[in-house]
């Protein structure tokens, strides 16, 4: 989730709030914070999960990726849904799917409910979350206005840390036998007392209908996605049988018609879901490129270490998520903080960022390497965190250098469909390279799996990235000439 998610469109006409602004702002947020928990607090359940309803590694991943998913690729679609029939009614609409999701997931009696009712609670933040920062740049100005922006911040960056910590207790509290289920039906009172809320302090808005929805577009990439993930998530299991890679060359073309279907709908003067053009513009590419390397290791990483701590390592629950304060913790303080570094060097941010992320995972593979984790397992996830961190929030800020400011809303949307999707891509990549390495035998199958694709995959991944990172570095520098260029005054003739 990120804080330049939304595309928006035309800022709605709010009447004034019928309590004051300040419970406004708590509703909203206490919004984000309920799916931002869930992003993260299911990370630590999973061994329970697995352990409770015999889920399988491939599984295990459907439960994390299935709400990425549904977020990711409804996201955009959510904001355009709160222009065309109110963002209060659609916030509203958002938590009660949402919260009816989670009740469904808690009472999940097996695997294939439990992953269906995570798509549906992605699908419900989708709608809900584009309305929060659509309403507070309406609702609120001047000083009020980035007040509210800095604490929405505050909730993004602790949300992970939360959510870790939260799952911990959680699953480690086993209360009434219930192991996992309360990692999910805690949203519950959370979203029937944002339900009731809503109405009362969040001021009614007129739906202003400027952009219509691409349903071609999003049917079209829903069923890419799909079906590239899907293979790379249940290959390791099946033993990579003919339908896996038929399925991702089929995807694969599938993502081409879409990049046709969206390009005929921007020529013909209608609204794509995601407007491809905008990557013209200097730096965005390159600036996705990064922020997809960084994505891919973050949901990698997760997942996977996760799964060493516990199966591996015999992690309590709330072990796990205490030992990840490490990596979330830094994340959300780097990511809040950046701006504080001299506007001169934010440039050199994304690829020291990125150069920082290699030099964390390198230390976590050699960390757990003889199935041991010591004091260098916490260096190696600080480092990590801070890597992410100062990747995240700096390289959707520098990659719109050079975008127009009418399309900025296009180029977020893409920023914000990037992470999402290199988050789950990762847990599918990552994961199934780790579960199938874990298979093997040896003294420590978890420790050395772990440390391959820590290794191979995810520092690899991340140099990667951080020659992308510094594509976009020099596309910042040469978009700030030239506007230093522009700035200058005409030369005045000499009149002597």
């Amino acid at each position: 989730m990120s804080r330049l998610a939304m595309e928006g469109g035309p800022a709605n006409a709010l009447d004034p709030p019928k309590r004051g602004t300040g419970m406004t702002l708590a509703v909203l947020l206490l919004g984000q914070f309920m799916g931002l928990l869930d992003s993260f607090v299911v990370n630590v359940a999973m061994p329970a999960i697995g352990t409770d309803l015999k889920a399988s590694g491939a599984s295990l991943q459907m439960v994390v990726g299935g709400y990425v998913v549904a977020y990711a690729m409804l996201l955009i679609t959510g904001a355009r849904l709160g222009d065309l029939f109110g963002r209060r009614r659609m916030f509203q609409t958002g938590v009660i799917v949402f919260t009816l999701a989670s009740l469904g997931c808690g009472f999940a009696p097996d695997t294939a409910l439990l992953i269906a009712f995570r798509f549906i609670q992605g699908g419900g933040a989708a709608v809900m979350v584009p309305q929060i920062i659509s309403v507070i740049q309406t609702l609120f100005t001047g000083e009020a206005r980035t007040k509210a922006l800095s604490t929405y911040g505050v909730v993004l960056c602790s949300g992970a840390v939360v959510g870790m910590v939260v799952g911990g207790v959680l699953v480690s509290a086993n209360l009434f036998g219930s192991s996992w289920r309360p990692v999910f039906l805690v949203n519950v009172p959370i979203g029937v007392l944002l339900a009731l809320a809503v109405p009362r302090y969040v001021p009614a808005d007129t739906p202003v209908a400027s952009r219509k929805l691409d349903v071609v577009g999003l049917i079209t990439a829903t069923a890419s996605v799909f079906l590239i993930v899907l293979p790379l998530i249940l290959g390791h299991e099946e033993s990579w049988p003919a339908w896996t890679f038929v399925s991702i060359v089929v995807g694969v073309l599938l993502a081409a018609l879409f990049v046709r279907i969206e390009r005929r709908v921007a020529d013909s003067g209608g609204d794509p879901l995601l407007a491809l053009d905008v990557l013209r513009s200097n730096g965005l590419g390159s600036g996705i490129s990064t922020l997809f390397c960084m994505a891919l290791t973050y949901g990698g990483v997760l997942f996977i270490v996760t799964l060493h701590l516990q199966d591996g390592l015999g992690y309590s629950a709330l072990r796990t998520g205490l030992t990840y304060i490490a990596l979330s913790g830094t994340t959300g303080l780097a990511a809040y903080y950046w701006r504080r570094i001299p506007a001169r060097l934010q440039h050199l941010i994304p690829p020291s960022a990125m150069t920082l992320c290699v030099l964390g995972y390198l230390g976590l593979a050699l960390a757990v390497r003889g199935g041991g984790a010591g004091t260098l397992l916490y260096v190696a996830l600080a480092f990590a965190g801070v890597g992410q961190g100062l990747t995240m929030s700096p390289v959707m800020a520098l990659s719109l250098v050079d975008v127009p400011l009418k399309r900025a809303g296009d180029a977020s949307g893409l920023l914000t469909t990037t992470l999402q999707l290199g988050s789950v891509t990762g847990v599918a990549v990552f994961g199934s390279v780790f579960l199938s390495l874990a298979r093997h035998s040896g003294p420590h199958p978890s420790a050395s799996a772990l440390a391959v694709t820590l290794t191979a995959g995810l520092a690899t991944t991340a140099v990667v990235g951080t020659f992308a990172a510094a594509s976009l570095s020099r596309a910042v520098v040469q978009a700030r000439r030239r506007a230093a260029i522009a700035a200058q005054p005409a030369a005045q003739p000499n009149n002597a």
